[in-house]
């Protein structure tokens, strides 16, 4: 292989630069050209296209977003603009692709790889719901910016005596909303993946406030409802006071963790390894700490599952 590309594509995670660099310097490392794709699938269709050296990734691994930028298209999901894709592809002597995204950018890979046109797979999403492997680049960041905000409200809803819902991002994935809840210590946690009752919910409320707990903090997963109307309704039943905050994009935010830099770094080299192994259409992940990879189709066709021996730990230590 002579020529490989790569892009990042959906919504943005700390990390991504990480592994944007990670495939830069491996290609150089075995001799292989590396071109750069901006702005996704659609800039892929335009030729936003240019060649990377080791001097353009310096000083980019400690920074959030993504120095390639990030867009979603209409048109690639058309055979006509596929087309285009691939004629730009060729056009520039590109003879495998890195895809660094979720779920939505891998359907993309799998369109250009049915087509004959070779791509990896990296999983980057704070979402961490991406089958086939355990942890997704940014999650960990993400987690983190989560508790630290959460850690901060705590403060405040102890002087003031009262109950905060917290609305974090996760879309139809709780993974975020249960580790942050199990590691700032949170009453409630709910998410997508189980069904908590609102009954629930109020008399674990109700329960700490009777042994005279001075505040509660209950963990909401946006697939699974807005946080604002679960806080009116604690309120409601318990005339208690009642707050909300919604974190929103600022969890996609800041410089990457230790380890979702090295997370990153490890799966775009692995990635670049199997495209001059001559594979295509696969899926880089980490399970149990080691690299592995799976077909991509085989990763979509699988459904997110939440660890239910945290959720069940959750349970037991938020009494």
């Amino acid at each position: 292989m002579k020529a490989v590309g790569v892009l990042t594509s959906g919504g943005d995670a700390p990390g991504m630069n990480a592994a944007i660099r990670s495939v830069v310097r491996s290609c150089v490392y075995h001799g292989i050209k590396v071109y750069g794709i901006y702005y996704g699938y659609q800039g892929l269709i335009n030729g936003n296209i240019e060649e990377l050296s080791i001097g353009s990734v310096g000083d980019i691994i400690q920074r959030g977003g993504t120095v390639l930028y990030s867009s979603r298209s209409e048109e690639f999901k058309t055979p006509e603009g596929q087309k285009k894709a691939i004629d730009q592809l060729n056009a520039f002597g590109i003879e495998g692709l890195v895809v660094i995204g979720g779920d939505g950018s891998f359907k993309g890979a799998t369109k250009l790889t049915e087509q004959g046109f070779p791509c990896i797979g990296v999983p980057g999403t704070i979402d961490n719901d991406i089958p086939g492997t355990d942890f997704t680049i940014g999650f960990d960041t993400a987690l983190n910016t989560v508790i630290e905000a959460v850690d901060k409200i705590r403060d405040t809803a102890t002087s003031h005596e009262r109950v905060y819902a917290i609305e974090v991002m996760g879309r139809d994935a709780g993974d975020l909303a249960l580790w942050s809840g199990l590691a700032a210590g949170a009453e409630s946690i709910l998410v997508p993946e189980r069904d908590t009752s609102m009954e629930a919910v109020v008399n674990k409320v109700k329960r700490g406030h009777d042994r005279g707990k001075r505040h509660s903090i209950i963990m909401v997963a946006e697939g699974v409802g807005s946080a604002v109307d679960y806080a009116k309704q604690i309120e409601d039943q318990l005339d208690l006071s009642t707050r909300v905050t919604v974190l929103g994009h600022t969890q996609r935010g800041g410089s990457p963790t230790a380890y979702d830099r090295v997370l990153a770094s490890r799966l775009a080299a692995y990635a670049v390894d199997l495209l001059t192994e001559g594979q295509a259409g696969r899926m880089v992940g980490i399970e149990k700490n080691q690299l592995v990879h799976d077909d991509i189709m085989h990763v979509l066709n699988q459904s997110h599952a939440i660890d239910r021996d945290l959720y069940e730990l959750s349970n037991r230590l938020s009494i």
